[in-house]
């Protein structure tokens, strides 16, 4: 049983990102400092906001106007406009993922990996049949380019098959859940563990123990590195029907089935072009909220939903059922015509339901789709990169603010201190687990002047009206400053 629990278990690393809005977390703070501090303390965190947010202007305008000539819009205008040379553009593109890895990895998106993937395709939720992508739709050569020339600087081991067609970035986990009769559904549930019951009496199933056996092992050796960061994992459930406990009040009355969420998911690809017409336009597309084992109805350029080899073999299987039952009845006189109704009547309901059962499949997928691009997609092009510089600020302004209190209240603190008690603040005050990004925290807090090491390295800040004055008055400050002295008293 125990394993069985397990196995409805997704467990995946937490990402670095704090999941309450600026606002909430600095109106909790404030509150909880003392009245006449307050005041400084709200200017700070506005002065911090302003300081980061020139800190990363720069950089922002540079990933903006590298998107400019790869929009897919109006990119191939202004290419052909430069009139560059396919090493000028290759050099430009290159140049735009670097930037756009590099804004991620800020924002605490993460890319997804080939085991995370594999855990994400290892159930079923809503989408029924399987997806396929047209490669030949889909362009293979930029993102190979882009790994090999970072392969030194920035090895990705664990990238999945589809990489050099698709980079998928992944932030946050939650939990979509759906309460339904699900009849058809419970039926093929029966159905499976009857069949699963008949290879264990007819001792079937001996044949794949020893690769089982052998899956499981290397499972074992793989998870024992990570037992010492069981701390660092997020741990959702996975309710399935395959799990479901048969029983008449299970089968006949409302099921909850529950599926992980990726909650926000970026796709970024490029569509297959010719040498004769190269088409450069990059495509980034921002959703949300998307269930792991349906993940695939993000990929664009899929392939048009057409019934498995499985259920052809069904068919070929059931014409060799009709073919033989026909033979019989011809070469035993005696046979009765109404069992060999029965076989056909049953054969035809079957292949029948088969086919239905794709078709009902098939417009299933297409309601998927619909919700997919309408309901669950966020954004796509130049707003889903300006969500992202948007999303960097702030959560680099939390980190800078959630550090600074926590000096500010508990004094001397190594970053292994500043570290933990970040987080037991986030848990006791706004229920959030989080893994704390201290160390580029405290990068930051040095940078902008406000704390200090003593002699063996513990981090204090300096008090409240000298950080203000470290920072010093910005220039957001000045236009508000001039903006009221125009509107007079």
């Amino acid at each position: 049983m125990e394993k069985e629990e397990m196995d409805d278990e997704v467990r995946l690393e937490k990402e670095s990102v704090i999941p309450i809005l600026k606002v909430e977390l600095v109106r909790k703070l404030a509150s909880l400092i003392e009245h006449d501090d307050r005041a400084e303390f709200e200017k700070l965190c506005k002065r911090v906001e302003y300081t980061i947010r020139a800190w990363y202007s720069l950089q922002f305008e540079e990933l903006m106007d590298l998107y400019i000539y790869f929009d897919p819009v109006n990119g191939e205008k202004i290419l052909n406009k430069r009139k560059m040379s396919p090493g000028e553009i290759e050099t430009l593109e290159l140049s735009f993922l670097t930037h756009l890895f590099q804004m991620m990895e800020k924002s605490s998106f993460k890319l997804l990996t080939k085991e995370e993937y594999k855990v994400a395709q290892s159930g079923q939720y809503l989408l029924k049949i399987p997806i396929e992508v047209d490669e030949s739709k889909v362009d293979q050569d930029l993102f190979r380019r882009y790994f090999r020339g970072h392969q030194q600087e920035k090895p990705q081991e664990d990238l999945p098959d589809f990489a050099d067609k698709y980079i998928i970035f992944r932030r946050g986990i939650g939990e979509d859940q759906i309460t339904e009769y699900f009849f058809k559904e419970k039926v093929n549930v029966i159905i499976s563990r009857a069949w699963r019951l008949l290879l264990r009496v007819t001792r079937i199933d001996r044949l794949f123990t020893k690769k089982q056996e052998r899956s499981k092992k290397d499972t074992k050796k793989t998870d024992e590195p990570y037992e010492d960061v069981e701390d660092q994992n997020i741990i959702v459930k996975r309710i399935r029907l395959e799990k479901m406990e048969l029983s008449i009040t299970n089968l006949l009355g409302k099921t909850k089935i529950q599926e992980p969420t990726f909650e926000r998911m970026i796709v970024v690809y490029r569509r297959a072009s010719t040498k004769d017409k190269p088409d450069r336009g990059i495509f980034v597309k921002h959703f949300k909220h998307i269930p792991m084992a349906d993940m695939e109805l993000v990929l664009q350029e899929k392939k048009n939903p057409s019934l498995t080899p499985t259920d052809w073999v069904k068919f070929l299987v059931s014409a060799i059922i009709v073919v033989a039952t026909l033979i019989c009845y011809l070469l035993i006189p005696k046979a009765d015509i109404w069992i060999v109704v029965a076989i056909l009547a049953g054969v035809i309901v079957y292949c029948a339901k088969i086919y239905l059962t794709f078709r009902a499949n098939k417009i299933s997928y297409q309601n998927l789709i619909t919700k997919a691009t309408n309901d669950n997609q966020l954004d796509s092009g130049k707003g889903t990169l300006l969500h992202l510089c948007h999303d960097v600020i702030q959560q680099e302004v939390k980190e800078v603010i959630l550090s600074y209190y926590i000096l500010m209240e508990q004094g001397k603190a190594t970053i292994q201190d500043i570290d933990l008690r970040c987080e037991q603040l986030m848990k006791e005050e706004f229920e959030e687990d989080c893994n704390f990004d201290v160390a580029d925290a405290v990068k930051k807090l040095e940078k902008l002047g406000i704390v200090t090491r003593d002699k063996i390295g513990r981090i204090l800040c300096v008090p409240l009206k000298k950080a203000n004055d470290a920072i010093g008055n910005t220039t957001e400050e000045k236009v508000v400053e001039a903006r009221q002295a125009k509107a007079g008293p």
